[in-house]
């Protein structure tokens, strides 16, 4: 089974649904293989290197005063926590292209280390609240999980894997993926948003046994 997983490093959703995918996997165990890949998505394509503060920035694009934004984060982290996953306090959002080309280039190189490094930056950005466009960031990150580190630096220090990330952000927009977490099953089952563990796990059996 080949599970596609499009998701951006800046979506506090996408960290609760990876790891409850991944309970559900667990969970499923042997009786179903499964090939899991990490596919780019961009929550704010247009955020400068500079970033923005959050609270700010969440409460114009989603039109939310602060307490609907703090009732959020706190369900998010409370969901966070019953899957393993630690929030902490997020102020600032970082625009996540180059952390997009790094994972382009780990899934090419080498499935398990890609998926490293995106737990890797899931934990620097929603736990430590680090800049995961930051090139010192993304490098020290790469070192972690076992990726060539002149290889790394060579990519962020040009347009690498660019064009290639872009393709594949459109590519799935035109399949109507606007919204993310999407989890994409064989390339045509679509699960959306942070599941919780066990209907990730009826959705794979089910996908299963109808295959």
């Amino acid at each position: 089974m080949k599970i596609e997983f499009v998701s951006d490093v800046a979506c506090p959703w996408c960290a609760v649904g990876l790891h409850s995918l991944e309970k559900a996997i667990a969970e499923i165990g042997d009786a179903i293989p499964v090939e899991l890949h990490f596919e780019p998505f961009e929550l704010n394509p247009t955020m400068p290197p500079e970033g923005e503060d959050a609270i700010r920035y969440l409460a114009k694009k989603y039109s939310a005063p602060p307490e609907q934004l703090a009732k959020s984060r706190a369900a998010i982290r409370e969901r966070g926590a019953a899957v393993g996953f630690e929030f902490g306090e997020r102020p600032w959002v970082w625009n996540t292209f180059d952390a997009h080309r790094l994972l382009h280039w780990a899934g090419l190189t080498d499935d398990d280390k890609q998926r490293a490094l995106k737990h890797a930056l899931l934990s620097a950005y929603h736990t430590r609240a680090e800049n995961p466009g930051s090139r010192e960031v993304l490098l020290r990150l790469a070192v972690e999980v076992g990726l060539d580190i002149d290889r790394a630096r060579a990519i962020l220090d040009s347009d690498e894997y660019a064009k290639e990330v872009r393709e594949r952000e459109r590519f799935w927009q035109e399949r109507g993926i606007s919204s993310v977490p999407a989890v994409v099953i064989d390339g045509k089952h679509l699960i959306s948003g942070g599941q919780p563990p066990e209907v990730f796990a009826q959705a794979l059996r089910q996908i299963a046994a109808a295959a």
